[in-house]
């Protein structure tokens, strides 16, 4: 086949999986395109126009320390910042901004358009080519004429692959509202017989703020000082901003009314969730008005926040009211909550509809099973957040570029990010709804903190290339000096009541604090973060070791990799299906397999047994 041109990487798709798949792909030197439909709608938020949350902020936080640009671009971008579950321990705190989406896009554009390395296409991508007689990727088509020769391809299509609005009985084929979606691509999947599952979600009305009453609402406003996402946002090598240093705006909130719930129930017949129109599978943990009516009639009210989609424009957004109901029925339903009375609608709610490949056919690289050289990530894998979508991508664009350049692959653990556990759970049990992440999802939850992540994750992100020496460096020195205070203040002795005890042993009372001990005259860290870190780290000491040794055995079987050739069949005690499950996941650990359905633990153990008597006949 004749092509028009070459690069080492294609990304499709110019959501938030794409742009750090693409960015990611670029700094460790692979020449990149990304196709996108409009280039002016990269980074578009056609849901909620925010970004962090619960699980989903330390994410961000990941990204960040592996050089990625969702955290950088939020701390430039945000209206609004908290910090969640402030009155929890930190292993559940999680930052969260609402972002002015406008600027937030603005960013993103100019970002990829002025990145080394990195071409942005506008166009459809139509078809994969693939090396003559194999399963690997070897060209891009896009809109059915331009062909791309490359060595890795990352597919980012969102809810774009065969895409359909639904409001009421009214349906439009569209990947977001006024935007044709991708009908040739799917194409591609079918024929190679990749299964495709049909997903749903959903996003409210958009409403005009000039309409709002704004007098009888609740005020729910930003933290101060606010906390940011980037570690490399000035100043360097802290989480939080200085006070007044971010001009921030309010959020509102109001509630749903019994008259709301009437109309609902009325024209629930009218929805096209409840009426039959849609047959995908919607979120369980961000459900439709319509779904929260029915699954939960006791309730008398649903909380609503209203939140800002810019700074300067009129657009709100009713965070809680998604819905697919009829449009005239909407304006009805919306002018029933406090508030919002006289309220005008700038955009409808609607429902979307969309195909995703199950992630069951990807190994942790992100990279599918089936064709080499294919790399999958975001919405397409079944998730929903834009943050989930990022974290996908930086592995995926990773693992593109390395394997353009003839490098070994990379993946994360599940023990070193929540991006892995994400990533693990996708990869091994698989999706029947669409993925979104809890810190409940991990088991290492107290070392996975949203405080941590720069310092879980630089050394990896330094030697694959995505962290400068310079960065490195810094984040190297700051570690070392949160090392040295922990180690004088076990050192250090104080008298307490006639009683002498070690300054560390004093500080994990939990009444005392490093503001205390600045009180009493110990001397303490002047950098804000490594203070943080210090007492966290000596108030939870107990509970870490407690939760290493918990899962030591785990970390143990995450260590041993398993032979991508390696024949089950040939591993004495396993059954038939066991054998039939292993073959078809190809699991790269033995960690990785013992989380397979149906895998058990003396499976694992003739796997163990079986690979050290290779060993030793291999040595012998």
């Amino acid at each position: 086949m004749i092509y028009d041109t070459y690069y080492d990487v294609v990304v499709i798709g110019g959501g938030h999986a794409g742009i750090e798949a693409a960015l990611a792909s670029a700094k460790l030197g692979a020449k990149t395109a990304l196709i996108t439909l409009d280039k002016e709608k990269i980074g578009l938020m056609p849901c909620n126009p925010a970004i962090g949350g619960i699980a989903k902020g330390i994410v961000v936080r990941e990204i960040d320390a592996f050089g990625g640009e969702m955290a950088k671009a939020i701390d430039q971008t945000g209206l609004q910042y908290k910090m969640l579950n402030t009155r929890k321990g930190p292993a559940v705190r999680s930052p969260r901004a609402q972002a002015d989406k406008e600027e937030y896009r603005k960013y993103m554009v100019n970002k990829l358009e002025n990145t080394e390395n990195l071409t942005v296409i506008e166009g459809e991508a139509t078809n994969i080519f693939l090396k003559k007689n194999s399963y690997e990727v070897e060209g891009v088509e896009v809109d059915g004429n331009l062909r791309i020769q490359t060595k890795a391809v990352v597919v980012t299509t969102g809810t774009f692959l065969d895409g359909v609005i639904h409001i009421g009985d009214k349906k439009i084929e569209a990947g977001r509202i006024g935007e044709k979606p991708a009908q040739k691509l799917p194409q591609f999947y079918r024929k190679l017989g990749f299964p495709l599952v049909r997903f749903k979600t959903g996003t409210p009305a958009r409403l005009d703020k000039n309409t709002i009453n704004w007098s009888v609402l609740e005020e729910a406003p930003g933290d101060e000082p606010p906390p940011k996402f980037s570690f490399w946002t000035e100043p360097y090598g802290s989480y939080w901003f200085k006070e007044g240093q971010k001009e921030q705006i309010s959020c509102y909130i109001t509630y749903t009314t019994e008259k709301t719930h009437e109309i609902i129930r009325k024209n629930l017949h009218r929805t096209a969730l409840y009426g039959g129109a849609i047959t995908g599978i919607g979120p369980r943990y961000c459900p439709s008005i319509e779904d929260k009516i029915v699954k939960f009639a006791d309730r008398a009210r649903h909380t609503v926040w209203l939140e800002p989609e810019t700074r300067n424009g009129i657009s709100i957004y009713p965070n809680g009211l998604s819905t697919s109901l009829p449009e005239e029925i909407q304006w009805e339903m919306y002018r029933s909550i406090p508030g919002l009375e006289n309220v005008v609608l700038l955009k409808p709610a609607y429902a979307i509809e969309y195909d995703v490949v199950p992630p069951t056919e990807l190994y942790p690289t992100l990279e599918t099973k089936k064709v080499k050289g294919l790399f999958h990530a975001g919405n397409f894998n079944g998730t929903t957040g834009y943050e989930e979508a990022g974290g996908q991508g930086l592995v995926a664009g990773i693992n593109a570029a390395l394997k353009a350049l003839g490098k070994e692959p990379f993946y994360l653990r599940r023990d070193e990010s929540y991006i892995g556990v994400m990533i693990d759970d996708l990869t091994t049990r698989g999706v029947i709804e669409p993925y979104r992440l809890f810190t409940a999802r991990s088991e290492y939850r107290l070392h996975l903190r949203q405080d941590n992540p720069i310092l879980r994750l630089y050394e990896k992100a330094y030697n694959i290339g995505m962290l400068s020496q310079e960065q490195y460096k810094f984040v190297k020195e700051v570690e070392e000096e949160i090392k040295q205070w922990i180690d004088n203040y076990k050192q250090e002795k104080i008298n307490i009541n006639g009683k002498v005890v070690s300054v560390f042993n004093y500080l994990q009372r939990p009444e005392i604090t490093i503001e205390k001990l600045k009180e009493e005259k110990i001397k303490t860290p002047e950098k804000d973060y490594v203070a943080e870190e210090v007492e966290i780290n000596v108030k939870y000491s107990g509970y870490f070791e407690r939760e290493i040794k918990l899962n030591e055995k785990m970390r143990h079987l995450e260590n041993i990799k398993l032979p991508q050739d390696l024949d089950y069949s040939k591993v004495p005690g396993l059954r038939k299906e066991i054998v039939q499950k292993l073959s078809k996941a190809k699991p790269l650990t033995l960690g990785h397999a013992s989380r397979l359905e149906g895998i058990t633990p003396a499976a694992i153990t003739a796997i163990m047994v079986y690979l050290q008597k290779q060993r030793e006949l291999k040595d012998s």
